[in-house]
């Protein structure tokens, strides 16, 4: 409240001051015509008051450009004309760069928070560049004179460059222009107008000036490409103009985008075409979570209004399935497929020579630009004792033919939980093992306990807080000792399940010889266009993090595919803003955005609006009627900053807000829309008629019920 009440102190400042120079008419006293007529007047005084004479003058031309008032220009030729050449440039240069530093700090106190509360998420990519090269943008801004310096002024305080920053760039950007005028002013007698300063050339020379910081640096650019390139030699003609490496999600998105712009492309997989996803990942999890499911169902017969419900299955028969499934799909992934699309599909384990060639199966070839897209592997973490017994991760679980009697599951994220409630269903006894507080540690507390009830109720032991220390055999006695708040605990276990993450595949092809860049966190190193170290080396999925969802690598893969193609005519830097994800456990948990625990940690101001599904039709209907929608609203407005749905179908329920925040609607646009009844996506609409209700206008409303009142006497 008490900043609002200084915005106004303020802005009422301003248009006084604004209101008085037009008022008065104090705009003739900036004109070119009577600094002209009054030049000898002026010059006299200066030199029987040389000291006051600089400081009002300081302080009339700080004021008119912190007001942004016409007379700046007029005001630096009488500069030149009273102080001559080299004071006039100091003392123009400071009075102008201390008023454009005001203009700056008032534009950013009345209107940053506003602009950037309404539009930041549409402005993000524009606030990253200036945090990373803002200085240069200004510079170049203000080296051109075409550009009015008041616009620059506000426009520079709507974003994230530091006042420092700014004063400095502004004072040395705005020399040369400053030079021009205070010359111009020492000969005050001999110009005509102020127009007739810049003349076509010299405007011509300021904009040839401007752009040269961008040419420089589009130089540097190439100079530095061509230094890390010059020790490989360049065919004279290439192969390819792409090769990739890795046939997953990414990978055949990539070759997918380059064959369709009749880009000649070649696609090397040392393995299984589709990758982890489809061989390993996706498509078998989600297939086993089928058969699980309805082993649920007919648990819940009851439910269902169903006396009892019984079934017989053979554990390998449901393993088989899994396989037919991965088979069904696989055509879609398949090398014939992608020939056919025009792609040199080759097999074969491929070795990065230089940026240029590519070695497989005994034979170089020479591509323009590489894209690697080797994916990930399972995290197997050094526990003392485990390499002495067959561990089972995502890769290998579904070689299993044989139900284990007793399994032990060690991690807390998707993998974790999905496989932990399936094989519970399938009747195997499992514990869970979680070093953290909480399972699913990237969602909320209460949405982690909602899940790790529901697997407990299944029979589901759930160690959180538990780090696995060692693995004990002793014949076919296996036993995993943990760690828990200094106590060792004992988990028997028949099948060990390694679900701790995953790292990125990026040894053995060449990387590290070549010098390839690699991350902390063990990914290749990328900018904003997916590009590495070497400016025809792209990266796209897993390798490349920083999400390593299926959904995220065919993201990926567009622009990995478009800069390698034709980056050097336009490039295109990755969007993360709107990354949705889901964790398929049951209820599923859906997320895009922020939620309470990310927006908390970021300082973000966020309003909650809840709609439990318990209440919903269709969900009542299908015996279903557990979960909610939680939606994360910026205060005061419908424009959705995340959204996390717990419930049967979340992951469909939740595409409406991944298209919503991608395309700037807020709850009041899903509030008009018409969504089918019964269905769960009504849970859609119900939960921005909570918002709705909670931002219903009560002084309106209050009318509207005295308006009623008075039609009914």
């Amino acid at each position: 409240m008490k900043r609002n009440s200084s915005k106004i102190i303020v802005v009422l400042i301003i248009c006084v001051l604004v209101f008085a120079f037009f008022a008065f008419d104090l705009q003739q006293y900036f004109t070119f015509e009577y600094i002209k007529s009054q030049q000898l007047a002026f010059e006299a005084y200066y030199a029987d008051h040389k000291g006051l004479t600089i400081i009002i003058y300081m302080a009339v031309y700080i004021a008119v450009t912190a007001l942004s008032l016409p007379g700046a220009a007029v005001m630096t030729l009488a500069g030149g004309a009273m102080f001559g050449l080299w004071l006039g440039v100091v003392v123009v240069s400071f009075a102008s760069t201390i008023g454009a530093t005001l203009a700056f700090l008032v534009a950013r106190f009345l209107l940053r928070d506003y602009v950037q509360d309404k539009f930041g998420d549409r402005l993000e990519t524009v606030n990253k560049g200036v945090r990373k090269e803002g200085a240069f943008y200004l510079f170049t801004l203000r080296l051109v004179p075409l550009f009015p310096f008041f616009v620059i002024n506000l426009v520079m305080a709507l974003t994230p460059i530091r006042t420092l920053v700014f004063y400095i760039v502004s004072q040395i950007g705005m020399l040369p222009g400053t030079f021009v005028y205070v010359n111009a002013g020492t000969q005050l007698a001999k110009i005509e107008s102020a127009q007739g300063i810049l003349s076509p050339g010299l405007i011509l020379s300021f904009v040839l000036l401007g752009i040269f910081p961008l040419i420089a640096k589009r130089f540097t650019a190439f100079v530095q490409a061509r230094k890390i390139l010059k020790n490989y030699p360049r065919p004279r003609k290439f192969d390819y103009n792409l090769v990739i490496i890795g046939a997953g999600s990414a990978g055949l998105v990539t070759a997918y985008i380059a064959a369709t712009v009749r880009a000649k492309v070649a696609l090397i997989e040392k393995h299984k075409m589709g990758g982890d996803c489809l061989n390993t990942g996706c498509v078998p999890s989600k297939a086993l979570l089928r058969s699980a499911k309805i082993m649920s169902y007919i648990r819940r017969a009851g439910d269902f209004g169903l006396k009892r419900g019984e079934i017989e299955f053979d554990f390998a028969e449901v393993m088989e399935r899994v396989q037919k499934i991965i088979k069904k799909i696989e055509p879609h992934d398949s090398a014939e497929r992608y020939t056919q699309l025009g792609v040199d599909c080759i097999q074969g384990e491929a070795r990065i020579t230089s940026p240029y060639t590519v070695e497989v199966g005994g034979r170089t070839v020479s591509t323009r630009s590489i894209v690697i897209a080797t994916g990930a592997r399972p995290f197997v973490p050094p526990i003392p004792g485990l390499d002495k017994i067959r561990y089972l991760t995502s890769d290998n679980v579904w070689d299993l033919r044989e139900l284990p009697e007793r399994l032990a599951v060690l991690g807390g994220g998707p993998i974790g939980c999905e496989l932990t409630q399936a094989f519970t269903r399938l009747g195997s006894h499992v514990t869970q093992v979680e070093m953290m507080p909480q399972i699913m540690g990237r969602e909320d507390k209460a949405v982690a306990e909602l899940i790790r009830k529901r697997l407990e109720e299944e029979g589901v032991r759930v160690l959180t807080s538990h780090r696995a220390k060692e693995v004990l055999a002793d014949g076919d006695k296996k036993v995993l000792i943990c760690d828990h708040s200094g106590e060792d605990v004992s988990v028997e276990f028949d099948e060990i399940l390694i679900a701790v993450g995953r790292v990125a595949n990026t040894k053995g092809f060449g990387l590290e010889e070549l010098g390839v860049e690699i991350t902390r966190q063990g990914t290749i190193q990328t900018n904003e266009l997916l590009q590495t170290n070497f400016p025809n080396i792209f990266c796209a999925g897993d390798v490349a993090g920083p999400y390593q969802f299926t959904h995220v690598s065919a993201h990926q893969a567009w622009y990995a595919s478009v800069n390698a193609l034709f980056g050097s005519v336009k490039s295109f830097n990755v969007d993360y803003r709107v990354i949705p994800w889901a964790t398929y456990t049951d209820p599923e948990v859906a997320r895009v955005g922020l939620n309470e625990s990310d927006a908390k940690e970021k300082g973000v101001p966020y309003e909650v609006t809840a709609y439990g599904i318990d209440d919903l039709d269709r969900a009542i209907a299908d015996s279903e009627a557990h979960g909610y929608v939680k939606i994360l609203t910026k205060p005061g407005t419908d424009k959705i900053l995340g959204v996390t749905i717990v419930g049967t179908h979340a992951s469909d329920i939740i595409a409406e807000y991944v298209f919503a925040m991608k395309h700037g609607l807020g709850l009041n646009k899903i509030l008009g829309t018409i969504h089918i009844y019964p269905t769960l996506a009504e849970a859609n609409k119900y939960a921005a008629g909570e918002w709705k209700k909670a931002h219903a206008p009560e002084n309106i409303l209050r009318w509207a019920g005295k308006f009623h009142t008075w039609m009914r006497d």
